[in-house]
Formats: C-alpha cells, sequence, structure tokens
C-alpha cells in the first residue's frame, strides 16, 4: 500500500511541476512586419488599442537616478499622504531602508491614511516577520502575494515583480528599484546597485492605481473605487504616456508584444538598458534584422557584478549572431545594473518593472509606463550614454575567445533561459 501512496505523491509532485512550467497559451511565433516607424501616428493607435489603454496626454515624468534620488522622493510622497497609499513591489528585504519604508508607512497608516501593501512572497522572503507585524498592527493591509498553500501550488512560479507606488491618487512611482539597502547610494561601489525610477503625475496615474487593484482584488476580492483612490486628475505637464500590464491569467503576451512593435517599427536607433537580457529566438532574429535595416542597436547589460549570474551566463551564449549583426553589448562595470528601459528612435521609452527575458514576458506579473516624446527620450539618451562610459564594450572577437571552460557553461545555462 505505501508505494502505492507513494507513486500518487510523486504523481501530484510531477503534475504541479508541470503545470509551473507549461502553459496552454500560444504565443507570437512569427516576426512581426511593421509597414509604419514608430514616429507614425498609427503606431500608437495601434500599441493603444493592442494593449488596452491609449496614451493619455497631460502627465510630468522626473527621473530619478540611484537610491540617494529615489528614496528621498518616494519617502516624501508617503509622509505627505492625505487619503490613500498603495504599494505593490516585488523585493522587499530587511536592513535600514525596510525599517525607514516600514516607519513611514505605519505612522501614515496610524494617522488615518489607507495603506495597502502587496508584497511578492518570494520577493520578501528575506523581510523580517516584526516588520510585517509592524505594519499590520499600525493599520496597514498587508497582502502576500500568492503565498505558498497547497491549493495555490501551480502558482508558484508565477511572482509579482511589478514596482508601483501611488500617494493618493495623484503621484506614482515606478521602475526597477526594490527596497533593500542594496539600491541605497549612488551606485559609488558593488554594495551600492545603479537603478533607475520615476515620479509620475498626471492622468496616467489613475491607470497605474488601476494596475495595482488588479492584483489587490485578485488576493483580497474587494474593490477599491473611491475617490480617496481615483481622485479627478488634471494635466500636469505635457508628456503622453501609457501604463499597461501583463500577467499570465490575462494579457501574458502584452509586455512581449510591446518589444515586438517596437522593435518592427524602429528606424534609426534602439537602446536596450536591462539587469537581464535573455531575449528568445523571435526577438533575436527580428533585433538582427533591425540591424541589418540600418538600425542602430546597442545594449547595456550587467558585467562582472551581477544579481543573476547564472542569467549572465545564459544571455551570453547568445551574444554571437547579434553581434555578427553589428549589433553593440556593453557590460556595465562598477555595480550591479537593475535599470529596465528601452528607448526608440529618440521617441518612444518604456520604463518600469520588466527584464528583457522569458520569465518577465511570460511568467510574471509586471507593469510598464510607455512614454512617447523627443524631450523625454533625450534624456534616456544621455543616461544610456552615461553609463555606457562605465561600461565596457564586448566585440564579437571577446566573445568567440572566450575559455572553452566559459563557452560550455554558458552553453548548458543557456538551455534554462525559458525559466529566467
Amino acid at each position: 500500500m505505501w508505494f502505492i501512496i507513494l507513486g500518487i505523491g510523486i504523481g501530484i509532485l510531477l503534475f504541479t511541476v508541470l503545470a509551473n512550467f507549461v502553459r496552454s497559451e500560444k504565443k507570437v511565433q512569427h516576426a512581426v512586419d511593421s509597414p509604419y516607424g514608430v514616429d507614425d501616428p498609427q503606431f500608437t493607435r495601434t500599441l493603444g488599442t493592442l494593449l488596452g489603454p491609449s496614451l493619455q496626454g497631460g502627465n510630468a515624468v522626473t527621473e530619478l537616478l540611484n537610491g540617494d534620488a529615489i528614496f528621498p522622493a518616494m519617502l516624501d510622497a508617503i509622509r505627505g499622504a492625505q487619503h490613500t497609499i498603495t504599494f505593490e513591489t516585488f523585493i522587499y528585504w530587511s536592513g535600514d531602508i525596510g525599517h525607514r519604508f516600514a516607519d513611514c508607512l505605519s505612522e501614515r497608516a496610524r494617522a488615518g491614511v489607507r495603506v495597502l501593501i502587496l508584497l511578492d512572497w518570494v520577493g520578501s522572503a528575506r523581510m523580517e516577520p516584526a516588520l510585517i507585524d509592524q505594519l499590520k498592527s499600525s493599520g496597514c493591509e498587508v497582502l502576500r502575494y500568492h503565498a505558498l498553500r497547497w491549493y495555490h501550488l501551480t502558482r508558484i512560479n508565477n511572482r509579482t515583480h511589478r514596482k508601483l507606488l501611488v500617494v493618493d491618487g495623484r503621484i506614482g512611482f515606478t521602475g526597477g528599484v526594490g527596497i533593500g539597502d542594496e539600491w541605497t547610494g549612488h551606485a559609488q561601489d558593488p554594495r551600492h546597485w545603479r537603478d533607475t525610477h520615476f515620479r509620475i503625475e498626471g492622468p496616467v496615474v489613475g491607470r497605474m492605481q488601476a494596475v495595482f487593484m488588479v492584483n489587490w482584488i485578485k488576493g483580497r476580492a474587494k474593490v477599491e473605487h473611491t475617490g480617496d483612490f481615483f481622485p479627478p486628475l488634471e494635466s500636469a505637464g505635457s508628456l503622453y504616456a501609457q501604463m499597461f500590464h501583463s500577467s499570465p491569467d490575462e494579457g501574458s503576451e502584452n509586455i512581449r508584444l510591446m518589444y515586438l512593435l517596437s522593435i518592427a517599427a524602429s528606424r534609426r536607433s534602439l537602446l536596450l538598458e536591462q539587469s537581464y537580457f535573455v531575449p528568445d529566438d523571435l526577438i533575436t532574429r527580428m533585433l538582427i534584422d533591425a540591424a541589418h535595416r540600418g538600425v542602430r542597436i546597442e545594449v547595456i547589460t550587467p558585467g562582472p557584478h551581477t544579481d543573476g549570474p547564472l542569467v549572465r551566463r545564459a544571455s551570453r551564449a547568445r551574444w554571437g549572431p547579434l553581434l555578427r549583426a553589428g549589433i553593440k553589448i556593453h557590460e556595465y562595470q562598477p555595480t550591479t545594473l537593475h535599470a529596465k528601459i528601452m528607448v526608440a528612435d529618440t521617441l518612444w521609452s518604456s520604463i518600469g518593472s520588466t527584464n528583457f527575458d522569458n520569465r518577465a514576458f511570460r511568467l510574471n506579473d509586471e507593469a510598464n509606463l510607455n512614454v512617447y516624446d523627443a524631450g523625454f527620450a533625450a534624456q534616456m539618451e544621455r543616461t544610456f550614454a552615461d553609463d555606457k562610459t562605465r561600461s565596457r564594450e564586448v566585440t564579437l572577437a571577446d566573445w568567440e575567445n572566450r575559455p572553452w571552460l566559459t563557452r560550455l557553461t554558458d552553453c548548458f545555462w543557456s538551455l534554462f533561459r525559458q525559466q529566467m
């Protein structure tokens, strides 16, 4: 009898593993051709239709570089909250900055502000239980996203990787930063990471709030829809912006489709600054096609300092065809690069939580802010150029002359790129 029970247990385990790694939905497998460029009105019309929300005018987006600029801006906004705070993050670790956020959020909750906090269960595993107890005891509503439960085992591979903070429904923040001491400072050494975050005001903040509510409703089965969360929003600037999201449950191809269409519509330049850069076969082919039609393509990705060494190896295994096509790849040297930015034709920018890999495209819940503005794109390109001065270009000769053991290890980890 015992071996029957054991067999049933093994069968359940195998089913759970397969359910986490296999998706029934088909994904785009054929190259996307674009008869129009990024500067054609049809581009934004198509992106607005396919991804859901259309671009909204009247927004202001401020770039924040590294923790010394990012965390004070976020904490100041939290301290100024009068009605509501919604906060969704993948990483919340213990440390000084974690305590500072907990203290500010707790103080506002005690002052009567509704504070809703959504933490990914895996990403916040290193968070001190005492901090969660502090938040809850002060009145914050805290939800751990997809916590391990026997009846939710098939969801263990689906994480929320979104980074969203919305204060009073009027001020939003998104980008690549997590709540951990690694993000403090100004990227001055390997212990302080390089990242970019953004402060947003204007009508698009309402969409940011709506994206937060998608997962909050999933976890709490409760809809928050009052004016405290969704106030009327007036123009705050001149930027056209679009906030959209993706998840395995809904719109799983949204992020990937946005990149495919952006690559296809690029005519002059495409800049990618990505902490995880593991393009799939179709995206690789489309990047090469774009390079062959004259698009200048450059990529900055982590170098010797990285929080994903296996991802770096899997990425590097696939650089040969890209380098042969003339695509330039640079490895950031001073510290871990954690930013996630794309700029096409000095006009179209995509910023947010999304890495350039299969996990972001197919497995995680992600959210990106797209900005259609030449001035904003030019600023992103200046930041890219500055980061490039701190990077080392990897030439085709460098790639081809890697030691045989390095090449073998890279190829091995590339076999697992569907989970990276």
